[in-house]
Formats: structure tokens, C-alpha cells, sequence
């Protein structure tokens, strides 16, 4: 196995991946903005898996991020991730400056209408917009086989899909499902914020959704009872602020009175604290 190289500049790895092409590898790509966790690193073995030659990306993109977020405090841990990454056998990790992906006079951005203002776009107005940008330039500069992302994003791979769709770009996106820890939390880089106390609450969040689809299961197919029972039981902490929980289609996004068992995505986002959580299950396939 070869070691990893570590590649800032956009020059220099597409004249890595053209050499790649030319030994006719099939590429295989993860984007991550680092500080990485067990999701991140199941990601990595699905795609070393299904391709020759593995790119990963570090990149803490800021357009995706509103002023008042976390941008400056995302946590970061760069030594830590390249040990993880090569440990894994990625061929490449690509880790561009800010300048790099957006020099200066930088104004050209990409948004998919509509699928990205509800949701987690209710509350984060140009999040998606900075997630579409930044994917496309990526996928442009890697143009890579398959690209694969987390289902806890789910409203973000579906947004993705349907960018890639709609801009016909030859590449495959591949979603892997939820990672959680141990005590069922969703894993996310985010976890890090939480104190003890407020981690704990925050469970009440994957509790509720399992036992909504178990509801769901047993034939409870009204939506709005499914939002109620899930707003009821994570009501039962008075540590957690509930953003939002919605039934919608899984490739819309639209809101739905009854549950389609093969379109319907259920999620949730709170506020554990200053740190907002997502959560979901998908009935259907993304």
C-alpha cells in the first residue's frame, strides 16, 4: 500500500488523479470538513470497497455557514484526521486553503430552488446554498466515479442528488447510513459541544424518532399524530429547544398528511444548549 499524499493546491491533484485515469482506476470520493467520527470513517470503507483509488477532502467550508454560526469554533483536528484517513488506506487526502477554493473576487454560487428553504433551510437561510456550491466545485475539480455521503444529512444527499440530476454531472452519489454511538446519539462532529447533562438530553431525540417509526410499523399512518408524538417525547426534557419536526416526501421534501412507507423521510432538529442536532429515518431509499 502506498502512503497517503497530502495535496493543497487544485493543480496538483488533478495532475494525480489524470495519472490515476490513466492506469484506468475507477475514483472513488468522501468530502468531509474534518474532525473526524465513526460516520466519516464508514464512508471511507464503503468507498475503498467499490473503488481503485480513494480521494477524501478536509475542507471547512465558510459560505455554508451564517455569520452568527460556528465557523470559527468548529472543532478541528487536522493531525488526528490525516493519521485516521491514511490509516485507512485513502490515496489522497485534499486539503485546500480558503483561498484556494475561493480566490479573491470569488462570486459565483449554485442553489437548488425550493428543496433547500425547508427544513434545516427554514432556520439557515444560505446553508444549502454554501453545501451546492462547494460540492460542485469539488465534484468538478475531483470528478470522481462515486462520491459518498452520510443519511444524517438526509435533506443535504437528497439536495445533492438532485443538483447532480439537474446539472447532469457523471458521477454517482452514494449514501451510507446513520452512524451512532453506543447510547443511539447520531454521531456528529458537533457532539463535542455538548456538556454531560446536555448530552443526555439530546437522547431523547433518536428515542423519539425509533419509537415513532415503531408506531409506524404497528400502522400509524397519520403524519400530524407522528409529529406529535415525536414533539411529546422529546418535550419530556426541558433542556431541549425543538427546531423543527416534519413528515415530508422523500424526494421533495414536501409535507404529507399520511405516510408513504416507500417516500417518506421523518426528521427532527433541536438545540441541546448553543449545539443544534439533526436526526431522521428514511422510509424509501434516498
Amino acid at each position: 500500500m502506498n502512503p497517503m499524499k497530502t495535496i493543497h493546491t487544485i493543480t496538483e491533484l488533478k495532475n494525480e488523479l489524470r495519472n490515476a485515469r490513466k492506469q484506468g482506476s475507477s475514483i472513488g470520493f468522501v468530502p468531509t470538513m474534518g474532525y473526524l467520527h465513526e460516520g466519516h470513517l464508514n464512508l471511507v470503507r464503503e468507498c475503498k470497497k467499490e473503488n481503485d483509488f480513494t480521494i477524501a477532502s478536509i475542507f471547512v467550508n465558510p459560505v455554508q455557514f451564517a455569520p452568527h454560526e460556528d465557523f470559527d469554533s468548529y472543532p478541528r483536528d487536522m493531525e488526528r484526521d490525516s493519521r485516521l484517513l491514511s490509516d485507512l488506506g485513502v490515496d489522497i487526502l485534499f486539503n485546500p486553503s480558503r483561498e484556494e477554493i475561493y480566490p479573491s473576487g470569488y462570486m459565483t454560487y449554485v442553489e437548488v430552488e425550493n428543496l433547500g428553504k425547508v427544513l434545516c433551510g427554514k432556520s439557515r437561510g444560505t446553508h444549502f446554498r454554501g453545501v451546492t456550491t462547494i460540492v460542485l466545485k469539488l465534484l468538478n475539480i475531483v470528478s470522481p466515479d462515486q462520491a459518498y455521503f452520510g443519511r444524517k444529512d438526509a435533506q443535504q444527499a437528497i439536495i445533492i442528488k438532485k443538483m447532480c440530476r439537474d446539472l447532469n454531472l457523471d458521477v454517482s452519489i452514494r449514501t451510507i447510513p446513520i452512524a451512532r454511538d453506543t447510547d443511539g446519539l447520531a454521531l456528529s462532529s458537533r457532539n463535542v459541544y455538548l456538556s454531560k447533562e446536555e448530552r443526555a438530553s439530546a437522547l431523547f431525540m433518536p428515542r423519539a424518532l425509533q419509537l415513532a417509526r415503531s408506531k409506524m410499523e404497528d400502522g400509524l399512518h397519520d403524519a400530524a399524530a407522528v409529529k406529535e408524538l415525536i414533539r411529546s417525547e422529546i418535550s419530556k426534557t426541558q433542556l431541549i429547544k425543538i427546531d423543527y419536526v416534519e413528515v415530508v416526501s422523500l424526494d421533495l421534501l414536501e409535507e404529507v398528511s399520511t405516510v408513504d412507507p416507500r417516500n417518506t423521510l421523518v426528521a427532527a432538529a433541536i438545540w441541546a444548549g448553543k449545539t443544534r442536532l439533526i436526526d431522521n429515518f428514511i422510509l424509501g431509499e434516498i
